[in-house]
């Protein structure tokens, strides 16, 4: 890792050791180069480069990305112990790398579709804060018009937020499926995670992905651990990337935003032209698996807590910008300050926004509903209005 603090580029030599590229400005590095993790392969002869690089206004937004989504979900749980947040809420603190890396190597028009584990997906794919935080309160500045809640979020060409345990997974593997008949150069994430990994249904969608040569990345966000249960208590093999038998795959350190966009931006050329591709993102939760399991009983804090000083993806992203002298920590200091006031921002307004009125309760169940058509209530056929 590059650990040298730069003073003033301009009056040093190019540096020869890998790590600084040639650009300069000012007193600070326009474009850093860094060595990551290796990355393990599975079928592939070869993988991403294990050199990544990364300019100014990339770190700034990686960063920036991050702490707005630790941010929201900090303000999420806190919601959520308020009663402001009812029924389910699963947090993805730790886990900011993984959507925010991969994000930045796909392309807008591009699908991706995850578990419930889903705000910060959400927030990547162009819902705003407020419309995450509202659709946790149910109300109608919610990304759904709050009918959705925490583990049904959408948004465009992002599919959810899905409740079911690996029912994402097929799900994809349909919208990769139109994305090939529709003759686009287009491609879909599949996301889910180590405690899905070994449902049925997955398995089978990676047979029919792999006869159909589907552009698809099935990327399992390897946190360590189901819903209280490790993945070695869980699983006979932990090597997730190795999961698709015909299909290849590949290993990369989820708490590392740069290695997982190269990680994702290797796989994606690879699907557009391939087919399917497995990427495994070793990642970590700092939460329970939702807010109803204190995430203690089955680890110890103490692992937590060396996880947070040692691996943290937002600390060690931004010890790695200021110690290469790519970004200054007054730059980094006044993103943590607008981050703060625009999360604050969103979480008075979803405390206090409107819900909405019942007569929405039978609105969007299908597209173009007929004049007459009616609903089924809780004992008697309900006339559905249509406008």
């Amino acid at each position: 890792m590059f650990s040298t603090t730069i003073r003033s580029l301009k009056k040093l030599p190019p540096f020869r050791n890998g790590f600084l590229s040639l650009l300069q400005s000012s007193n600070y590095a326009t474009e850093i180069t860094f060595e990551t993790q290796p990355y393990k392969l599975f079928k592939l002869e070869t993988g991403p480069s294990t050199s990544v690089t990364v300019t100014h206004d990339e770190a700034i937004a990686h960063y920036r990305n991050m702490q707005i989504i630790r941010r929201m979900e900090t303000t999420a749980g806190n919601l959520y112990k308020s009663k402001s947040v009812r029924g389910f809420c699963h947090l993805y603190s730790g886990q900011e790398a993984c959507c925010v890396g991969m994000e930045a190597a796909i392309r807008k028009e591009d699908a991706v579709i995850t578990a419930y584990r889903a705000h910060g997906w959400s927030y990547m794919r162009g819902v705003s804060v407020l419309g995450v935080l509202a659709e946790l309160t149910g109300k109608q500045s919610g990304c759904a018009r709050g009918k959705g809640g925490s583990m049904h979020m959408y948004g465009p060409n992002f599919y959810g937020g899905n409740g079911i345990v690996g029912a994402q997974v097929p799900l994809g593997a349909g919208i990769a499926f139109a994305l090939k008949y529709q003759n686009t150069d287009n491609l879909c994430l599949a996301l889910y995670g180590d405690g899905a990994a070994n449902q049925g249904q997955l398995f089978e969608t990676f047979n029919i992905a792999k006869l159909w040569n589907l552009p698809v990345i099935f990327v399992c966000e390897n946190n360590g651990y189901g819903m209280g249960t490790s993945v070695e208590r869980a699983a006979a093999s932990t090597e997730y990337y190795k999961r698709g038998d015909f299909i290849p795959g590949l290993w990369v350190d989820g708490m590392d935003v740069l290695a997982v966009k190269e990680a994702t931006l290797f796989a994606a050329e690879y699907a557009r032209k391939q087919g399917p591709i497995m990427l495994e993102a070793a990642t970590y939760r700092y939460h329970g698996h939702s807010m109803s399991d204190p995430g203690t009983s089955y680890r110890t804090r103490e692992e937590i807590q060396e996880v947070r000083e040692k691996r943290d993806p937002i600390a060690s992203f931004k010890e790695k910008i200021i110690s290469s002298g790519l970004c200054s920590p007054e730059e980094l200091k006044k993103i943590e300050t607008e981050v703060r006031k625009e999360v604050e921002e969103a979480s008075d307004i979803a405390k206090t926004d409107p819900e909405l009125p019942l007569d929405e309760l039978y609105k969007n169940i299908i597209s173009q509903p007929p004049a007459d058509m009616k609903v089924r209530g809780c004992d008697v056929f309900t006339s559905m209005p249509t406008k």
